[in-house]
């Protein structure tokens, strides 16, 4: 790396920052800059001011949003009385993306993690309780991730709920469409069978 110019190296430098991008990646990146034009490049650093200064949590479901609330939370058309619980931001866009759920959210923002020091007071769970306590809430999906730390994020959560007039509910997990049994791990194959459903 230090045959390129001081610039080069900062941008390198800059870049490998970014998740996923290690050292190569980031030369690769850093060098396809450099090629582009300088309108280009404009755009690309102005696209990324724009989202640090634009970008913020809806109040409502904590949704990345340049508008609050968000277009999801103020649309009349979703079903304000079905709340779907997640992780990130990215897992809402993954729901949105199947068109499956016609309801609103509530983005968590990481799950529970002793380990690393992510508790409760950590997440938006108090959010998530006022929210609840509205009274305008009929039911909650936990959408968390099937691992460690989703599973014990949906199980502190259902306790948490117990008391509240909410009808809470877990999204189904298990075999994947398309895949072999033998290659699947204990903990999702074990998940499968107590979640049959009949045929």
């Amino acid at each position: 790396m230090q045959y390129y110019p001081p610039s080069i190296i900062r941008l390198i430098k800059e870049l490998s920052k970014l998740p996923g991008i290690g050292e190569k990646t980031a030369t690769r990146l850093a060098l396809h800059i450099l090629r582009t034009s300088r309108d280009e490049a404009r755009r690309l650093s102005e696209s990324i001011l724009e989202v640090k200064e634009k970008v913020k949590l809806c109040s409502q479901c904590f949704g990345l949003s340049d508008t609050d609330p968000c277009r999801l939370c103020r649309n009349p058309n979703r079903d304000h009385t079905t709340v779907c619980v997640v992780e990130q931001p990215s897992d809402m866009v993954a729901l949105e993306k199947a068109g499956a759920f016609k309801g609103v959210y509530h983005v968590l923002h990481g799950a529970l993690s002793p380990i690393n020091g992510i508790g409760p007071d950590k997440l938006k769970i108090k959010e998530l309780i006022a929210r609840v306590e509205k009274g305008k809430v009929r039911e909650l999906i936990l959408a968390t991730n099937t691992n460690v730390e989703g599973e014990s994020t949906a199980s502190y959560l259902a306790d948490l709920l117990k008391p509240h007039p909410v009808h809470v509910t877990r999204i189904a997990s298990g075999v994947p469409m398309g895949s072999d049994l033998k290659y699947l791990d204990e903990v999702t194959i074990k998940r499968a069978m107590e979640r049959r459903e009949a045929f």
